[in-house]
């Protein structure tokens, strides 16, 4: 006999409260799929699902590793290629803006990571433009301080990338130092004095916890060191302040929760009072002061543009300047607020039934600590992974153990959310992960 239903409600969002029976029976079970579906009537962003180009037989909970394909991006590549490209050809570099395409899709940016315009700038990968901001930031401070601070389990890439500058630049000039994430403080307390740079990503890759930026910014900058954040897994999924935070520097990119497409241009955030002083190291002919007079000596550009280097990648910078637009038509926090329903609500949906038991939540309990994802462990993982996507479930595997969900509000449903619940308990209750299709390991996991 089912069990009274509790109320479990989430602060500030827009939806009816998130009701999950604690017993999960057949009866209960279509009383939350008449839920998910009354959830749904209440979404006030509903309307963006459409303008997604997603096949009816996919449930797509993957949006934090690709955005699926805005139909406006879709009709922006057909433009650029066969109208612009096919028809105009070098001459849209003036008629079609192509030169102006970083600055203006920058600009597009600006206001979803709380930047005024001119700060930002669209170019290369997120690595790439690590590179500049390490080198540009490590020569702002003094010499005596040459370690960049991290986390240990920040994106491997990150790391990468200081590790690369050092071997370029000494260890004299530029040393890594990680430490857990609960340690941050207290190794800038005790080390101040030595840190140059404090680089961390604001919202974990596999966990999905957020860093709380504010605090953590105003810290280093009281002991005279300089912040670089990572918004790969922020932008366009969680309300972000740069300028309120007084941020110095930040790098994202365009292929994640901004459906910019595979390999889109990633983006630099640079504080305008640090811009003037800058002097990144890729000095390529488009942060020329003048590209076009082609003089042999480089003269950076006074502004933002600066940190540009080769010419850009005109199809994949006009397809994420489309796919940008649809933020035209909603509030990041709108898409907050649905964010955090539906982690809510995916949450409750697992922890209340016994089939799902084995899965042990990874990320934050409470949904204001984290960011529009779930994390889950279990040590089949990347069979269960597998045998998601055959059931038209896309979700996706970290390692070693983690079954990550990523919660896009601008195209997903809380009745698919539902759904794939519910595919999860058969996949575990027919064992049907252990099958040998689902345990070969793909290239790309």
């Amino acid at each position: 006999m089912d069990q009274q239903a509790t109320d479990v409600q989430t602060p500030s969002y827009s939806f009816p409260p998130v009701s999950v029976p604690s017993s999960l029976s057949l009866k209960s079970s279509e009383l939350l799929k008449s839920h998910a579906v009354a959830l749904d009537k209440h979404d006030p962003i509903a309307h963006l699902i459409a303008q997604f180009e997603i096949p009816a037989s996919i449930i797509y909970l993957d949006g934090n590793s690709l955005g699926p394909l805005p139909i406006n991006a879709k009709k922006a590549a057909v433009d650029v290629v066969e109208k612009q490209w096919g028809q105009d050809l070098i001459t849209s570099w003036n008629k079609h803006a192509w030169i102006d395409l970083p600055t203006t899709v920058g600009d597009k940016i600006a206001p979803l990571i709380g930047a005024e315009k001119g700060q930002v700038i669209c170019c290369d990968s997120i690595s790439v433009n690590l590179f500049k901001l390490l080198a540009s930031a490590l020569q702002l401070n003094t010499p005596e301080r040459n370690i960049v601070l991290s986390q240990q389990d920040n994106f491997p890439t990150d790391l990468y990338m200081v590790e690369g500058l050092q071997q370029i630049v000494g260890s004299d000039k530029c040393r890594l130092l990680t430490c857990d994430a609960d340690e941050l403080e207290s190794v800038l307390q005790e080390n101040g004095h030595e840190i140059s740079v404090l680089m961390l990503t604001h919202v974990n890759f596999r966990s999905g916890e957020i860093h709380d930026m504010q605090k953590l910014t105003k810290l280093a900058h009281e002991h005279g060191v300089l912040v670089i954040w990572d918004l790969a897994h922020s932008a366009g999924a969680v309300p972000v302040e740069l300028d309120n935070c007084e941020v110095d520097f930040a790098v994202g990119c365009g292929y994640k929760y901004l459906n910019g497409g595979p390999g889109a241009p990633a983006f630099i955030y640079a504080a305008k009072r640090h811009i003037p002083k800058l002097t990144q190291p890729l000095t390529g002919w488009m942060g020329h002061a003048n590209p076009f007079t082609f003089d042999p000596g480089y003269a950076p550009d006074v502004g933002i543009k600066k940190f540009l280097s080769g010419t850009p990648s005109v199809i994949a910078m006009a397809v994420l300047s489309a796919a940008l637009d649809l933020f035209e038509q909603v509030s990041m926090s709108q898409i907050r607020e649905k964010s955090v329903a539906m982690t809510h609500f995916y949450q409750r949906l697992i922890e209340q039934s016994q089939t799902l038991s084995e899965l042990v939540m990874a990320s934050p309990a409470t949904s204001e600590n984290r960011g529009s994802q779930l994390a889950y462990r279990h040590p089949q993982a990347y069979a269960l992974c597998q045998a998601l996507i055959s059931h038209g479930v896309i979700a996706d595997f970290r390692a070693p153990d983690i079954l990550r969900f990523g919660f896009s509000p601008s195209f997903l449903s809380f009745e698919q959310l539902f759904d794939s619940v519910e595919k999860l308990k058969v996949i575990i209750e027919s064992e049907q992960y252990k099958l040998p299709e689902f345990n070969r390991k793909q290239a790309v996991t």
